[in-house]
């Protein structure tokens, strides 16, 4: 897998699950799918940032992010 789309699918999950481990706490209930998803997340930005060369710095994510979508465009 490609070290830009790993951080990308790595952010968009983690982004994803924020709301949802925000509505298990309010909801009383254990954020479990949410806690599975946040370690798949994990997972990726960790495989992201030791399979690219040199690491990401923070200004590289958006480009990275653009690289992907240029890449995959779905129009």
């Amino acid at each position: 897998m490609d070290s830009d789309l790993a951080l990308v699918l790595g952010l968009g999950l983690s982004a994803l699950a924020i709301p949802s481990v925000v509505s298990a706490f309010s909801d009383n209930r254990a954020p479990r799918a949410s806690a599975l998803v946040i370690l798949i997340a994990g997972g990726l930005i960790v495989y992201a940032l030791r399979s690219h060369p040199g690491g990401y710095a923070l200004e590289d994510i958006p480009d990275a992010i653009l690289h992907v979508i240029a890449r995959y465009k779905f129009w």
